[in-house]
């Protein structure tokens, strides 16, 4: 059986550490999303100023999810989230996953995902996936560099809160794939 109910636990990683999200975080990780207004425009969701509160709800209210405030040291770095936690099959999806500007480029995402790869094979499950707009070059750039394996394109797979159609790039790391 997976260890689930570990899945939720606090995590730390190299220079980077992870704790699941409640409310004594809301208002800081909101002021932290609003640093890129631009950038929601490739997300599914809107975690921007005006967005911000029902998309942290609508993650945080769905049960097969669990939802992250990432830190590097004391300072709030943003988010990342299991989606579609699916124990008969031992799959997930690691996404929503936003680092603050100054922090991309640095690898602080790179350690975050191995954080969050470690655990989630840790817990048993077998395959992690990613989903990235197909719009979002950094994105699947950065899947690539992780060693995620590009599976295809799902065409017109969702309408994203702009009433963009997009099509998304499905990635995913087997955990016999994965570095112990």
């Amino acid at each position: 059986m997976i260890g689930l109910d570990r899945l939720g636990e606090p995590m730390t990683g190299e220079s980077c550490r992870a704790e699941l999200f409640s409310e004594q975080y809301r208002e800081r990780l909101k002021a932290a999303c609003a640093e890129d207004g631009e950038i929601w425009q490739l997300y599914a969701n809107n975690f921007g100023r005006d967005g911000f509160d029902a998309s942290i709800d609508n993650y945080t209210s769905n049960p097969r999810n669990l939802t992250f405030v990432l830190f590097e040291g004391d300072e709030l770095a943003g988010m990342s989230s299991y989606l579609g936690i699916d124990e008969g099959r031992q799959v997930l999806e690691i996404g929503g996953t936003y680092c603050r500007p100054h922090l991309r480029g640095t690898g602080f995402n790179r350690r975050v995902k191995d954080m969050m790869l470690a655990r989630a094979f840790d817990c048993g499950i077998r395959r992690v996936e990613f989903r990235v707009d197909r719009r979002n070059a950094r994105s699947q750039a950065a899947m690539k560099k992780l060693g995620a394996v590009r599976e295809g394109v799902l065409r017109a797979d969702r309408i994203t809160w702009t009433g963009h159609v997009r099509d998304t790039v499905l990635f995913s790391i087997l955990k016999d794939e994965w570095p112990a």
